[in-house]
């Protein structure tokens, strides 16, 4: 099995701003969606601090990743889960995401309760003692057109015949059929790091959507490979240029109702739903 497995401060007068040193696809997608955000996260460095959804999220991963690393595959099973997701509750790191949360006796009882669920509904998508993985929470590395790209893969799997699959587990809802291509972009993003550093490119990319039990598969082609490379290096590029100007506007969408930087956000609330002004 494969092994498993960051933005400076403003210099004075806000510009320039040092390149991170790596784009990954959460990178990507945060600049596209909204430059000031991204400056915040990556660049000034501002703690964002943890939510339900995203712990529970990580909550999950974390047994999965467990059920998978444990044993042999006859080992895994329900009850292993179970147990996993357990003992993840007691790790420190996550541990003190919790502690951040500050949730009181129901609602902590209430977390364990839906991510068990999950980890329940992920047997009902997946036959675990017949996948043959070869690596788990793999950090893949590339530098390409002068870019190091890094992406952090669920689990990569071998199939009978050889072939290689991307899998990323899911714990939010399920994409309109309308909408699902568009959330592809990091599994194709994996499956392009894998044929770059392994030599050959997956045969297919799966989101497994555990809450409404969907999975959405595609298969990465020619096209979708220089599509991938062209937007990382478009937004590279208008990263670089953000970095040297200074200038990361904010780009008010409904996103900015979750957004942990809505207090800082300069835009008026009347454009950007849910914003307080500085």
């Amino acid at each position: 099995m494969l092994a498993a497995a960051g933005g400076a401060d403003a210099a004075p007068g806000g510009a320039p701003y040092e390149l991170p040193s790596t784009l990954t696809p959460s990178k990507l997608q945060r600049f596209v969606s909204c430059p000031l955000a991204f400056r915040l996260s990556y660049l000034d460095r501002r703690p964002e601090p943890p939510t339900v959804d995203q712990l529970r999220g990580t909550l999950v991963h974390r047994a999965l990743q467990v059920l998978y690393a444990s044993g042999p595959a006859a080992g895994r099973r329900l009850e292993r889960a179970r147990t996993a997701l357990e003992e993840a509750f007691e790790e420190p790191a996550l541990r003190g995401e919790l502690d951040q949360l500050g949730l009181d006796e129901a609602a902590l009882a209430r977390l364990g309760r839906e991510a068990a669920a999950l980890v329940e509904k992920y047997f009902a998508l997946e036959d675990p003692t017949r996948v043959h993985p070869i690596g788990l929470e793999l950090d893949l590395r590339a530098r390409v057109d002068g870019i190091e790209l890094r992406g952090i893969i669920d689990r990569l799997d071998r199939l009978e015949d050889g072939n290689m699959v991307v899998v990323d587990y899911k714990t939010g809802r399920a994409p309109r059929p309308e909408q699902s291509r568009a959330r592809l972009g990091g599994v194709h993003f994996y499956a392009y790091l894998c044929e770059q550093l392994l030599g050959r490119r997956p045969s297919e990319v799966r989101l497994l959507y555990l809450r409404d039990q969907v999975v959405v598969v595609e298969s990465p082609t020619d096209q979708s490979m220089r599509g991938l490379r062209q937007r990382a290096t478009a937004v590279w590029t208008a990263i670089t240029r953000a970095c040297a100007t200074g200038d990361f506007r904010p780009n008010p969408s409904p996103l900015c109702r979750s957004c942990a930087f809505r207090s800082s956000c300069p835009a008026a609330p009347a454009t950007c739903v849910g914003a307080i002004t500085r």
